[in-house]
């Protein structure tokens, strides 16, 4: 069985995270899944971040969008109360200066004046380089409890499978969330996709009359792959997928021996911020690697 290397918000653990550019430089490192978040602005536009509100550890901010916009700064504030226009004044590349203690400080390259990116550009990119062999996992933030921060998961949904539709990439993507509301939605729209019930321990209480079995519950749900923290991944995990007749992929392993462990146990897919160790582990493991893409050339080349 192939067991396929997703990079985790690109590459978080190499380059900005959820970036044009770090998706760039991941394709061209070479994962079978590019992993991205996406949230819905106040204009009603999807933008690539992973929290509902604006983060003060991957974002900082430049200028505002206009004189004297009562909302700037936009640090720290939800992701739909801000348009495009202000998200895009934020610098989402110049994480290490600013926060030396981050688990990430010693390992990602700093692309400053990096902008928060739309899905569209994310579908622009990936098509220009012609990144047929690479599947985006389009993760969909989403949080039943907190429903001020959230949009209404049925808009949501409908929203980002019309722009996958609009670029011809609904034949090529996996939908994710932790919400399964979304992914009973996607099952609906967009019946031919991969869908990823994602689930970690603290968010088990999301879902109601769970039982013991996850994986019976994801497929009930309307997913076709489970995704589970790699804290939740045991025998008995794998057991019930199978009989679910789900695979699992596992997040977010960065040590090459847990990595091993998980492949022992039979993921179909790791997770993870760091590509290029996965890569050697597949090497020494004697794994099909997932293909570089070309990178793009200059225009007039």
């Amino acid at each position: 069985m192939r067991v396929e290397i997703h990079g985790h918000r690109g590459a978080r653990g190499l380059w900005p995270e959820n970036t044009l550019p770090g998706l760039s430089r991941t394709m061209e490192l070479g994962v079978d899944a590019l992993e991205l978040d996406v949230a819905l602005t106040a204009d009603r536009r999807l933008v690539l971040t992973h929290d509902l509100t604006v983060s003060a550890v991957t974002s900082a901010d430049t200028r505002p969008a206009k004189p004297d916009d009562p909302h700037f700064p936009y640090v720290g504030k939800p992701i739909n109360s801000l348009t495009l226009a202000q998200l895009r004044m934020l610098d989402v590349g110049t994480r290490l200066p600013r926060h030396p203690d981050d688990p990430f400080a010693l390992t990602q390259v700093t692309l400053p004046e990096t902008r928060m990116p739309t899905l569209g550009a994310v579908l622009g990119l990936v098509n220009a380089y012609e990144a047929e062999s690479v599947r985006l996992h389009v993760e969909l933030k989403s949080d039943p409890t907190r429903p001020e921060l959230t949009p209404d998961p049925e808009l949501f949904t409908e929203l980002v499978v019309d722009e996958l539709d609009r670029h011809e990439r609904l034949g090529n993507v996996a939908l994710l969330s932790f919400d399964w509301r979304i992914i009973a939605h996607a099952a609906t729209m967009a019946p031919g996709t991969r869908r990823f019930a994602l689930i970690e321990l603290d968010t088990l209480h999301w879902h109601e009359g769970l039982g013991d079995d996850i994986p019976a519950a994801a497929r009930e749900a309307g997913a076709t792959t489970l995704s589970p923290e790699h804290v939740m991944v045991d025998d008995l995990l794998m057991e019930q997928a199978a009989a679910a007749g789900l695979d699992v992929a596992v997040w977010t392993v960065n040590d090459t021996g847990l990595a091993a462990r998980m492949l022992d146990l039979g993921v179909s897919g790791v997770v993870t911020d760091y590509p290029d160790r996965m890569r050697e582990l597949w090497r020494e493991r004697g794994l099909a690697l997932p293909p570089r893409v070309e990178p793009l050339r200059p225009v007039g080349v």
